[in-house]
């Protein structure tokens, strides 16, 4: 399918397991150097719909289309970095030797570090701000830090989409504020489309262009300002949610629920809660 100026084209996709429907009529479009944010609860369809823009899981309609990158050597059309990376401290491996991996991991054989290939993994390590932890062990560093070089494995071959499934989970409130300022600075200095799946909103909310908003198996796209409001959010879910702002975030309330999504607030708090 031909796009425009888009880096991606989610073309109205139907995705459904093992014949149950997970998501319907999925359309949004990123361009260059957009940051969005794919919201919705645990179970919603994010790593789904993130897999199947990848291409590991085939829409039973509609289509997604990439843009890969023009007069970029050795670019790639999407960096990936996927949810709950468990690395072990004592795995032999350096944090420039898994950028490295971003660049030469695909090939058989021992890799042949150019001078060219140095300056490039020393470039990203330098970017994501891990240049003085390069040469340690990565199963050392902190959670922060090993987001930060797994962004940089994912970002090392200048993809024209990076995307981020559950980047924030299990990191603290400083070091997700951290991440979400430097994947805004990625965006923009690499002209590079960031789409970041996550639960809650509120840390994203100062970064992001856009919203995808995943509820009842559909999506609400657009500006944050134009999605997150108690019209457009009541609509998609299929009954009545507030939209409470409170001291600069942001409560998603739903008032008079079924008891099936009462019991799903109960397991996912942070994305949607009752305010007595």
């Amino acid at each position: 399918m031909k796009t425009g100026s888009e880096v991606l084209l989610v073309d109205h996709v139907s995705v459904a397991l093992s014949g149950r429907s997970v998501l319907r009529d999925i359309h949004f479009k990123l361009a260059p150097g957009e940051f969005c944010a794919l919201i919705g609860a645990n179970g919603s369809g994010k790593t789904t719909l993130l897999k199947t823009i990848l291409g590991l899981v085939r829409p039973e309609a509609g289509a997604v289309s990439v843009a890969r990158p023009a007069e970029r050597d050795g670019a790639t059309g999407i960096g990936y970095v996927p949810q709950r990376i468990s690395l072990d401290p004592s795995l032999p491996l350096r944090a420039r030797d898994v950028v490295s991996l971003g660049l030469d991991g695909g090939r058989l054989g021992l890799p042949l570090t150019s001078r060219a290939h140095r300056a490039r993994i020393d470039q990203m390590l330098s970017a994501v701000g891990v240049a003085d932890f390069a040469d340690r062990r990565i199963g050392d560093l902190s959670g922060g830090q090993q987001q930060r070089v797994l962004i940089a494995h994912a970002l090392v071959r200048r993809p024209s989409l990076l995307l981020l499934d559950e980047p924030l989970a299990n990191l603290d409130v400083r070091s997700t504020a951290e991440i979400v300022v430097l994947l805004r600075r990625l965006a923009t200095d690499y002209h590079t489309a960031v789409l970041l799946s996550a639960h809650d909103m509120n840390p994203l909310l100062s970064a992001m262009d856009r919203i995808v908003y995943l509820a009842n198996g559909c999506a609400a796209a657009g500006k944050p300002e134009e999605i997150v409001r108690t019209e457009v959010l009541s609509q998609l879910y299929g009954y009545h949610i507030d939209v409470v702002r409170v001291h600069g975030r942001v409560v998603v309330i739903a008032a008079g629920a079924p008891d099936e999504i009462h019991a799903a607030i109960a397991k996912d708090p942070v994305h949607t809660a009752e305010i007595p």
